[in-house]
């Protein structure tokens, strides 16, 4: 299986991503830990009882790691050369244990690489919902796609 190559990509496509992910304790608890992240919104359930939540929250950049991940197996497979930034992302809704995420992207953009020969440029909207169908995560990103191998190439 493979990602698309640049000059598949269609400004507007949308694609509803198959794959769906429940958020546990486990996760948070090891990404949080991983990270060296010490927030107790994370990691104390007794002090976040008192936050405006009620609970832990889910560390919200294992939120975009998991939703910037849905898309790989459909559109970069192997055909992305890399991310060349993240324009903006929002948390219009907290993630909780228990959450079941799925991810939507809409490609925004593309351009040919003014410096590479053998690549593109594209802009990705990455939506993340939980299972209330409530937006968790609004992210751009922008990234190098390997174009189309010519007919001859090795590679």
């Amino acid at each position: 299986m493979r990602g698309l190559y640049f000059e598949e990509f269609e400004v507007g496509a949308h694609y509803k991503h198959g794959l769906t992910r429940t958020i546990t304790e486990m996760d948070n608890v090891l990404f949080t830990s991983l990270t060296m992240n010490v927030q107790p919104l994370h990691l104390d359930e007794e002090f976040s009882k008192t936050t405006v939540h009620g609970q832990r929250v889910l560390n919200s950049l294992f939120t975009v790691a998991l939703i910037g991940a849905f898309h790989v197996p459909e559109l970069t497979m192997g055909t992305t050369l890399g991310n060349l930034g993240y324009d903006k992302i929002k948390f219009p809704n907290p993630v909780f244990h228990g959450d079941t995420l799925r991810g939507e992207t809409t490609i925004l953009d593309k351009r040919e690489s003014t410096s590479r020969t053998d690549s593109g440029i594209v802009w990705f909207e990455h939506i993340g919902l939980n299972q209330r169908d409530q937006v968790v995560v609004e992210m751009t990103r922008v990234g190098l796609m390997a174009k189309r191998p010519m007919k001859g190439d090795a590679s």
